[in-house]
């Protein structure tokens, strides 16, 4: 087997959030007044598969760190400019008019025949797609051909993933829930693990090592993605400076840790979000759990204006209103049964 260290893995998501790409987007939906925008899950799928890739001891290359849109021409020069070994670009798909939503549904991958490398890359969008497939439990549609410049103009294996419809009301309400959106950004490092023969390192506790300051390499530059993803503002450069040791110490803090700034299993735990449901929530909670119950109530369509990790008013009002509709005590607790409602719900219905 190869070791994951010697390859470079590009990441890449289509559009822009600030301000949103025009016309990337679901149609309206009534609920909360407004759309869901494509980068909204571009963005975060690249994020999960990132940090999947970091968490495997791959170098990485995000083509499209800017929350801005960035044009074509420019990504691909930056792509071939990095010397890639494989790029994966994160989309999701649109039928019908746009405006009204419609049955098209289901997982999309491409490669581009015009690709200098393009049997690599229709084998790599082949393990893409099974393992999309897999992992999600979405239905499949094909692995197909297209001609556009971040697969047929750069000098890598290349494959794109369109992970769903956003004219499908269903699939429109997974492009927000954290779940899925980790589903699939692991599933694409899995499947670059196998086109490239290296072993892929599950997301379990034991797997994420002790990090403390002048630690250096690809798990700290995890680490700085993860404590970027809860506002903090960093670099990701891989070194465990004072800027990432006092961010470590806020998030402790934050999070009813034990402030020492050494990553440890609690710490990575309380990062990664990995039982969320262990612990009850209600307003003024401020732990890394309520930004994860904030993207699932608002994929299931509960009004959610600010996802900031903190249980305020408007938190407190969307989970009252998903107890009151749930048959549950609407005190806007999220305790056991709450949790066990939320994590078997998929959300509301069409109107």
């Amino acid at each position: 087997m190869a070791e994951a260290i010697s390859f470079l893995i590009g990441a890449n998501d289509e559009h822009g959030l600030n301000p949103p790409t025009a016309g990337k987007r679901t149609p309206r939906i009534s609920y909360i007044n407004r759309s869901f925008y494509e980068n909204e899950f571009n963005r975060q799928a690249k994020l999960q598969f990132i940090l999947a890739l970091l968490r495997c001891n791959f170098n990485i290359f995000d083509v499209h760190p800017e929350v801005q849109d960035v044009s074509i021409s420019t990504r691909v020069r930056r792509i071939n400019a990095a010397g890639l070994n494989a790029l994966v670009t994160f989309a999701y798909n649109a039928a019908g008019d746009g405006n009204n939503f419609s049955a098209a549904q289901g997982v999309e991958v491409y490669y581009s025949p015009f690709n200098p490398r393009a049997s690599e890359s229709r084998r790599l969008s082949e393990l893409i797609f099974n393992q999309v497939v897999a992992n999600t439990g979405r239905p499949g549609r094909f692995v197909g051909s297209l001609s556009v410049g971040v697969l047929s103009n750069v000098n890598c294996v290349s494959s794109l993933i369109e992970a769903g419809f956003m004219t499908n009301f269903g699939e429109a309400k997974l492009m927000l829930n954290p779940n899925f959106t980790l589903a699939v950004g692991e599933a694409c490092c899995q499947a670059i693990c196998q086109f490239l023969d290296v072993p892929f390192v599950a997301r379990e506790i034991q797997n994420y090592p002790t990090l403390r300051q002048n630690s250096r390499g690809n798990r700290v530059e995890m680490l700085q993605y993860l404590l970027r993803e809860y506002g903090y503002d960093i670099s990701t450069d891989g070194i465990f400076g004072g800027n990432t040791y006092r961010a470590v110490l806020s998030f402790q803090q934050n999070n009813n840790l034990a402030q020492d700034g050494i990553v440890g299993a609690n710490t990575w735990s309380e990062l990664l979000n990995l039982n969320p449901s262990a612990y009850t929530l209600r307003r003024g909670s401020r732990k890394s759990a309520v930004l994860y119950l904030q993207r699932l109530l608002l994929s299931y369509l509960y009004p959610i204006m600010d996802l900031d990790g903190i249980f305020g008013a408007e938190t407190e009002r969307a989970v009252q209103a998903f107890q009151t509709e749930n048959n549950l005590t609407p005190d806007g607790i999220v305790g056991p049964n709450t949790w066990r409602a939320l994590l078997s719900s998929s959300g509301r219905p069409q109107p």
